[in-house]
Protein backbone atom coordinates (compact mmCIF):
# COMPACT_ATOMS: atom_id res chain seq x y z
CA UNK A 1 0.00 0.00 0.00
CA UNK A 2 1.41 3.35 -1.04
CA UNK A 3 1.61 6.22 1.47
CA UNK A 4 -1.13 8.75 0.77
CA UNK A 5 1.34 11.52 -0.07
CA UNK A 6 3.11 9.32 -2.63
CA UNK A 7 -0.20 8.24 -4.18
CA UNK A 8 -1.25 11.87 -4.54
CA UNK A 9 1.95 12.68 -6.43
CA UNK A 10 1.57 9.66 -8.73
CA UNK A 11 -2.02 10.55 -9.61
CA UNK A 12 -0.98 14.14 -10.31
CA UNK A 13 1.21 12.96 -13.19
CA UNK A 14 -1.87 11.62 -14.98
CA UNK A 15 -3.52 15.03 -15.03
CA UNK A 16 -0.48 17.03 -16.13
CA UNK A 17 -0.45 15.97 -19.79
CA UNK A 18 -3.02 18.12 -21.58
CA UNK A 19 -0.88 18.93 -24.63
CA UNK A 20 0.21 15.31 -25.38
CA UNK A 21 -3.44 14.22 -25.18
CA UNK A 22 -4.51 16.97 -27.57
CA UNK A 23 -1.58 16.21 -29.86
CA UNK A 24 -2.39 12.51 -30.09
CA UNK A 25 -6.07 13.28 -30.68
CA UNK A 26 -5.11 15.51 -33.62
CA UNK A 27 -2.88 12.79 -35.08
CA UNK A 28 -5.68 10.22 -34.84
CA UNK A 29 -8.13 12.58 -36.55
CA UNK A 30 -5.63 13.38 -39.32
CA UNK A 31 -4.91 9.71 -40.06
CA UNK A 32 -8.60 8.82 -39.87
CA UNK A 33 -9.56 11.73 -42.12
CA UNK A 34 -6.95 10.80 -44.75
CA UNK A 35 -8.20 7.20 -44.84
CA UNK A 36 -11.83 8.33 -45.01
CA UNK A 37 -11.26 10.74 -47.90
CA UNK A 38 -9.57 7.93 -49.81
CA UNK A 39 -12.17 5.19 -49.11
CA UNK A 40 -15.27 7.12 -47.97
CA UNK A 41 -15.82 4.43 -45.36
CA UNK A 42 -18.54 5.44 -42.84
CA UNK A 43 -16.98 3.21 -40.13
CA UNK A 44 -13.70 5.10 -40.45
CA UNK A 45 -15.65 8.35 -40.12
CA UNK A 46 -17.42 7.05 -37.01
CA UNK A 47 -14.16 5.93 -35.40
CA UNK A 48 -12.50 9.26 -36.20
CA UNK A 49 -15.40 11.26 -34.79
CA UNK A 50 -15.48 9.10 -31.67
CA UNK A 51 -11.76 9.66 -31.13
CA UNK A 52 -12.28 13.43 -31.37
CA UNK A 53 -15.09 13.26 -28.79
CA UNK A 54 -13.03 11.13 -26.39
CA UNK A 55 -10.09 13.53 -26.74
CA UNK A 56 -12.34 16.45 -25.80
CA UNK A 57 -13.60 14.37 -22.87
CA UNK A 58 -10.05 13.70 -21.67
CA UNK A 59 -9.16 17.38 -21.79
CA UNK A 60 -12.38 18.29 -19.99
CA UNK A 61 -11.62 15.69 -17.31
CA UNK A 62 -8.24 17.32 -16.62
CA UNK A 63 -9.87 20.75 -16.32
CA UNK A 64 -12.55 19.34 -14.00
CA UNK A 65 -9.87 17.69 -11.86
CA UNK A 66 -8.05 21.01 -11.55
CA UNK A 67 -11.27 22.79 -10.59
CA UNK A 68 -12.03 20.14 -7.95
CA UNK A 69 -8.82 20.98 -6.13
CA UNK A 70 -6.28 18.60 -7.67
CA UNK A 71 -4.48 16.72 -4.87
CA UNK A 72 -6.24 18.72 -2.14
CA UNK A 73 -8.97 16.07 -2.18
CA UNK A 74 -9.37 12.96 -0.08
CA UNK A 75 -7.91 9.69 -1.30
CA UNK A 76 -11.31 8.19 -2.14
CA UNK A 77 -12.05 11.10 -4.48
CA UNK A 78 -8.65 10.80 -6.14
CA UNK A 79 -9.28 7.12 -6.84
CA UNK A 80 -12.53 8.05 -8.59
CA UNK A 81 -10.71 10.60 -10.75
CA UNK A 82 -8.07 8.01 -11.59
CA UNK A 83 -10.73 5.49 -12.68
CA UNK A 84 -12.34 8.11 -14.91
CA UNK A 85 -9.01 8.90 -16.50
CA UNK A 86 -8.31 5.18 -17.02
CA UNK A 87 -11.71 4.54 -18.66
CA UNK A 88 -11.14 7.29 -21.24
CA UNK A 89 -7.63 5.98 -21.91
CA UNK A 90 -9.01 2.48 -22.48
CA UNK A 91 -11.54 3.92 -24.93
CA UNK A 92 -8.71 5.53 -26.92
CA UNK A 93 -6.87 2.19 -27.00
CA UNK A 94 -9.93 0.37 -28.33
CA UNK A 95 -10.65 3.05 -30.94
CA UNK A 96 -7.04 2.84 -32.08
CA UNK A 97 -7.18 -0.94 -32.41
CA UNK A 98 -10.48 -0.69 -34.30
CA UNK A 99 -9.01 1.85 -36.75
CA UNK A 100 -6.06 -0.37 -37.51
CA UNK A 101 -8.21 -3.49 -37.91
CA UNK A 102 -10.47 -1.62 -40.30
CA UNK A 103 -7.45 -0.38 -42.25
CA UNK A 104 -6.29 -4.00 -42.68
CA UNK A 105 -9.45 -4.79 -44.62
CA UNK A 106 -7.89 -3.11 -47.65
CA UNK A 107 -4.42 -3.71 -48.98
CA UNK A 108 -3.33 -0.10 -48.59
CA UNK A 109 0.27 0.09 -47.35
CA UNK A 110 0.08 3.83 -46.59
CA UNK A 111 -3.06 3.42 -44.47
CA UNK A 112 -1.46 0.50 -42.67
CA UNK A 113 1.70 2.53 -41.98
CA UNK A 114 -0.40 5.42 -40.65
CA UNK A 115 -2.40 3.32 -38.21
CA UNK A 116 0.53 1.21 -36.99
CA UNK A 117 2.51 4.42 -36.44
CA UNK A 118 -0.35 5.69 -34.27
CA UNK A 119 -0.19 2.52 -32.20
CA UNK A 120 3.54 2.89 -31.58
CA UNK A 121 3.03 6.58 -30.74
CA UNK A 122 0.27 5.69 -28.30
CA UNK A 123 2.43 3.02 -26.67
CA UNK A 124 5.38 5.36 -26.28
CA UNK A 125 3.14 7.99 -24.75
CA UNK A 126 1.59 5.54 -22.31
CA UNK A 127 5.00 4.36 -21.10
CA UNK A 128 6.50 7.84 -20.79
CA UNK A 129 3.48 9.60 -19.25
CA UNK A 130 1.62 6.93 -17.28
CA UNK A 131 4.35 4.67 -15.93
CA UNK A 132 3.33 5.90 -12.47
CA UNK A 133 0.19 3.77 -12.80
CA UNK A 134 1.35 0.32 -14.04
CA UNK A 135 -2.13 -1.21 -14.17
CA UNK A 136 -3.29 1.56 -16.49
CA UNK A 137 -0.32 0.89 -18.77
CA UNK A 138 -0.83 -2.88 -18.86
CA UNK A 139 -4.55 -2.69 -19.66
CA UNK A 140 -4.16 0.12 -22.21
CA UNK A 141 -1.39 -1.61 -24.11
CA UNK A 142 -3.21 -4.94 -23.97
CA UNK A 143 -6.39 -3.41 -25.39
CA UNK A 144 -4.59 -1.90 -28.35
CA UNK A 145 -1.86 -4.48 -29.02
CA UNK A 146 -3.87 -7.66 -28.42
CA UNK A 147 -6.60 -7.10 -31.05
CA UNK A 148 -4.10 -5.51 -33.46
CA UNK A 149 -1.66 -8.45 -33.31
CA UNK A 150 -4.50 -10.99 -33.70
CA UNK A 151 -5.88 -9.06 -36.65
CA UNK A 152 -2.47 -9.04 -38.36
CA UNK A 153 -2.04 -12.78 -37.81
CA UNK A 154 -5.51 -13.44 -39.26
CA UNK A 155 -4.69 -11.14 -42.16
CA UNK A 156 -1.50 -13.10 -42.78
CA UNK A 157 -3.45 -16.38 -42.74
CA UNK A 158 -6.01 -15.08 -45.22
CA UNK A 159 -3.58 -15.63 -48.07
CA UNK A 160 -2.15 -13.32 -50.72
CA UNK A 161 -0.35 -13.65 -54.03
CA UNK A 162 2.24 -11.08 -52.99
CA UNK A 163 5.69 -12.37 -52.15
CA UNK A 164 6.36 -12.68 -48.39
CA UNK A 165 3.03 -11.00 -47.60
CA UNK A 166 2.01 -13.47 -44.81
CA UNK A 167 5.52 -13.59 -43.36
CA UNK A 168 5.69 -9.80 -43.22
CA UNK A 169 2.48 -9.49 -41.19
CA UNK A 170 3.42 -12.35 -38.85
CA UNK A 171 6.78 -10.68 -38.24
CA UNK A 172 5.10 -7.33 -37.65
CA UNK A 173 2.67 -8.86 -35.15
CA UNK A 174 5.54 -10.52 -33.28
CA UNK A 175 7.54 -7.29 -33.27
CA UNK A 176 4.56 -5.38 -31.88
CA UNK A 177 4.10 -7.89 -29.07
CA UNK A 178 7.85 -7.95 -28.32
CA UNK A 179 8.08 -4.15 -28.16
CA UNK A 180 5.03 -4.09 -25.87
CA UNK A 181 6.56 -6.61 -23.48
CA UNK A 182 9.80 -4.64 -23.36
CA UNK A 183 7.82 -1.45 -22.78
CA UNK A 184 6.05 -3.06 -19.83
CA UNK A 185 9.44 -3.91 -18.36
CA UNK A 186 10.33 -0.23 -18.68
CA UNK A 187 7.04 0.66 -16.96
CA UNK A 188 7.95 -1.59 -14.04
CA UNK A 189 11.39 0.00 -13.72
CA UNK A 190 10.04 3.56 -13.99
CA UNK A 191 7.30 2.87 -11.46
CA UNK A 192 9.70 1.44 -8.88
CA UNK A 193 12.08 4.37 -9.40
CA UNK A 194 9.25 6.90 -9.07
CA UNK A 195 7.91 5.35 -5.87
CA UNK A 196 11.39 5.22 -4.33
CA UNK A 197 12.08 8.83 -5.32
CA UNK A 198 8.75 10.16 -4.04
CA UNK A 199 8.93 8.13 -0.82
CA UNK A 200 12.39 9.52 -0.13
CA UNK A 201 11.22 13.05 -0.95
CA UNK A 202 8.30 12.84 1.47
CA UNK A 203 10.41 11.16 4.15
CA UNK A 204 12.93 13.99 3.92
CA UNK A 205 10.12 16.55 4.02
CA UNK A 206 8.77 14.88 7.14
CA UNK A 207 12.19 14.88 8.80
CA UNK A 208 12.58 18.55 7.91
CA UNK A 209 9.25 19.49 9.49
CA UNK A 210 8.82 17.13 12.45
CA UNK A 211 10.75 16.45 15.62
CA UNK A 212 12.18 12.92 15.35
CA UNK A 213 11.75 12.16 19.07
CA UNK A 214 8.16 13.25 19.69
CA UNK A 215 6.72 13.42 16.17
CA UNK A 216 5.52 16.97 16.83
CA UNK A 217 6.05 19.73 14.27
CA UNK A 218 9.38 21.56 14.53
CA UNK A 219 10.19 25.24 13.98
CA UNK A 220 9.93 25.00 10.17
CA UNK A 221 6.40 23.61 10.15
CA UNK A 222 5.50 25.92 13.03
CA UNK A 223 6.52 28.93 10.93
CA UNK A 224 4.58 27.67 7.90
CA UNK A 225 1.46 27.11 10.02
CA UNK A 226 1.80 30.51 11.65
CA UNK A 227 2.03 32.28 8.28
CA UNK A 228 -1.02 30.39 7.02
CA UNK A 229 -3.15 31.32 10.04
CA UNK A 230 -1.92 34.73 11.19
CA UNK A 231 -4.47 36.66 9.14
CA UNK A 232 -7.70 36.56 11.19
CA UNK A 233 -10.99 35.71 9.49
CA UNK A 234 -12.89 38.02 11.88
CA UNK A 235 -12.13 41.47 13.33
CA UNK A 236 -12.07 40.21 16.94
CA UNK A 237 -10.14 37.04 16.21
CA UNK A 238 -6.70 36.58 17.78
CA UNK A 239 -3.95 33.98 18.01
CA UNK A 240 -2.37 32.89 21.29
CA UNK A 241 1.28 31.79 21.38
CA UNK A 242 1.84 29.51 24.40
CA UNK A 243 5.45 28.97 25.46
CA UNK A 244 5.72 25.84 27.69
CA UNK A 245 8.54 24.69 29.92
CA UNK A 246 8.45 21.47 31.95
CA UNK A 247 9.04 21.96 35.69
CA UNK A 248 11.09 19.18 37.23
CA UNK A 249 12.12 17.52 33.96
CA UNK A 250 15.85 17.95 34.60
CA UNK A 251 15.48 16.02 37.86
CA UNK A 252 13.86 13.13 35.92
CA UNK A 253 16.77 13.04 33.50
CA UNK A 254 19.35 13.20 36.28
CA UNK A 255 17.70 10.54 38.43
CA UNK A 256 16.33 8.09 35.85
CA UNK A 257 18.52 8.73 32.80
CA UNK A 258 17.94 10.15 29.34
CA UNK A 259 15.92 7.15 28.00
CA UNK A 260 13.33 7.78 30.71
CA UNK A 261 13.41 11.49 29.90
CA UNK A 262 12.85 10.75 26.21
CA UNK A 263 9.91 8.48 27.05
CA UNK A 264 8.43 11.26 29.17
CA UNK A 265 8.83 13.81 26.34
CA UNK A 266 7.00 11.45 23.98
CA UNK A 267 4.16 11.13 26.50
CA UNK A 268 4.07 14.92 26.95
CA UNK A 269 3.73 15.29 23.18
CA UNK A 270 0.90 12.77 23.11
CA UNK A 271 -0.98 14.57 25.88
CA UNK A 272 -0.56 17.90 24.14
CA UNK A 273 -1.93 16.48 20.90
CA UNK A 274 -5.08 15.13 22.53
CA UNK A 275 -5.64 18.33 24.50
CA UNK A 276 -5.53 20.90 21.70
CA UNK A 277 -8.04 21.32 18.87
CA UNK A 278 -7.43 20.15 15.30
CA UNK A 279 -6.78 23.70 14.09
CA UNK A 280 -4.17 24.34 16.82
CA UNK A 281 -0.52 23.26 16.58
CA UNK A 282 1.81 21.86 19.24
CA UNK A 283 5.51 22.13 18.48
CA UNK A 284 8.66 21.00 20.26
CA UNK A 285 11.34 23.68 20.20
CA UNK A 286 14.02 21.51 21.80
CA UNK A 287 14.89 20.07 25.19
CA UNK A 288 11.81 20.36 27.42
CA UNK A 289 10.43 23.47 25.70
CA UNK A 290 7.24 23.39 23.64
CA UNK A 291 5.19 25.98 21.79
CA UNK A 292 1.47 26.00 21.01
CA UNK A 293 -0.30 28.06 18.38
CA UNK A 294 -3.91 28.51 19.45
CA UNK A 295 -5.89 29.85 16.50
CA UNK A 296 -9.27 31.58 16.31
CA UNK A 297 -9.18 32.97 19.85
CA UNK A 298 -12.09 35.32 20.53
CA UNK A 299 -11.12 36.28 24.08
CA UNK A 300 -8.05 35.98 26.27
CA UNK A 301 -10.00 33.71 28.62
CA UNK A 302 -9.96 31.00 25.94
CA UNK A 303 -6.16 31.02 25.93
CA UNK A 304 -6.09 30.97 29.73
CA UNK A 305 -8.49 28.01 29.81
CA UNK A 306 -6.37 26.02 27.34
CA UNK A 307 -3.15 26.77 29.24
CA UNK A 308 -4.64 25.60 32.53
CA UNK A 309 -6.07 22.48 30.90
CA UNK A 310 -2.61 21.68 29.50
CA UNK A 311 -0.99 22.22 32.90
CA UNK A 312 -3.53 19.85 34.46
CA UNK A 313 -2.92 17.18 31.79
CA UNK A 314 0.88 17.41 32.00
CA UNK A 315 0.81 17.33 35.80
CA UNK A 316 -0.85 13.90 35.87
CA UNK A 317 1.52 11.06 36.91
CA UNK A 318 3.73 9.39 34.28
CA UNK A 319 4.43 5.67 34.42
CA UNK A 320 7.85 5.18 32.78
CA UNK A 321 9.35 1.68 32.85
CA UNK A 322 7.09 0.80 35.77
CA UNK A 323 8.13 3.84 37.80
CA UNK A 324 5.68 6.65 38.60
CA UNK A 325 7.11 10.11 37.91
CA UNK A 326 5.68 13.60 38.15
CA UNK A 327 6.39 16.93 36.51
CA UNK A 328 4.43 20.14 36.01
CA UNK A 329 4.46 22.82 33.33
CA UNK A 330 4.74 26.60 33.29
CA UNK A 331 3.17 28.62 30.47
CA UNK A 332 3.83 32.09 29.10
CA UNK A 333 1.40 33.53 26.55
CA UNK A 334 1.68 36.32 23.99
CA UNK A 335 -1.34 37.40 21.98
CA UNK A 336 -1.33 38.35 18.30
CA UNK A 337 -1.97 40.83 16.80
CA UNK A 338 -1.77 42.73 20.12
CA UNK A 339 1.99 42.12 20.27
CA UNK A 340 2.64 42.08 16.54
CA UNK A 341 2.49 39.66 13.64
CA UNK A 342 6.10 38.40 13.53
CA UNK A 343 6.55 34.90 14.87
CA UNK A 344 10.07 35.33 16.24
CA UNK A 345 9.11 38.44 18.23
CA UNK A 346 5.93 36.81 19.50
CA UNK A 347 7.97 33.80 20.63
CA UNK A 348 10.37 36.12 22.43
CA UNK A 349 7.44 37.87 24.13
CA UNK A 350 5.89 34.54 25.13
CA UNK A 351 9.29 33.45 26.49
CA UNK A 352 9.39 36.62 28.57
CA UNK A 353 5.93 35.81 29.91
CA UNK A 354 7.15 32.26 30.68
CA UNK A 355 9.99 33.73 32.75
CA UNK A 356 7.43 35.70 34.76
CA UNK A 357 5.29 32.59 35.10
CA UNK A 358 8.16 30.51 36.54
CA UNK A 359 8.96 33.34 38.96
CA UNK A 360 5.50 32.81 40.48
CA UNK A 361 6.21 29.13 41.16
CA UNK A 362 5.41 25.88 39.37
CA UNK A 363 2.37 25.20 37.18
CA UNK A 364 1.56 28.85 36.59
CA UNK A 365 0.25 30.87 33.60
CA UNK A 366 1.26 34.41 32.75
CA UNK A 367 0.15 36.62 29.86
CA UNK A 368 2.71 38.95 28.35
CA UNK A 369 2.16 42.62 29.20
CA UNK A 370 3.73 45.84 28.02
CA UNK A 371 5.28 46.23 31.47
CA UNK A 372 6.99 42.83 31.11
CA UNK A 373 8.53 43.93 27.83
CA UNK A 374 9.81 47.22 29.24
CA UNK A 375 11.41 45.40 32.17
CA UNK A 376 13.05 42.96 29.76
CA UNK A 377 14.26 45.65 27.35
CA UNK A 378 11.90 44.48 24.58
CA UNK A 379 9.42 46.57 22.64
CA UNK A 380 6.27 45.82 20.72
CA UNK A 381 6.76 46.11 16.92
Amino acid sequence: MLPDAVYRDLVTTLFAMTMPIIGFGILYVLVGALIYFKWHDPLIAALTGSAAIVTVGRVWLIKAYDSAGRTNQDIASLRIWERRYACLTYMVALLLAALHIRALSAHEPLAHIGTISLIFTFGAGIVSRNASRPRLCVISLSLVVGPTAIAMLLHAASGSDKVSHPEFFVLQALLLVAVTLMSLQSVRHLYISSVEHLTTKHDLATLARYDPLTGLPNRLLLRETFQANIQPSAADEQMAIHYLDLDGFKAVNDRHGHPAGDAMLREVARRLQVTIRAEDVACRLGGDEFLLLQCQVRHQDQADLLARRIIKQLSEPYLINGVEMRITASVGIAMAPEFGLELERLMAFADTALYRSKAKGKAQVHFCTTEDLHQSGLAVA
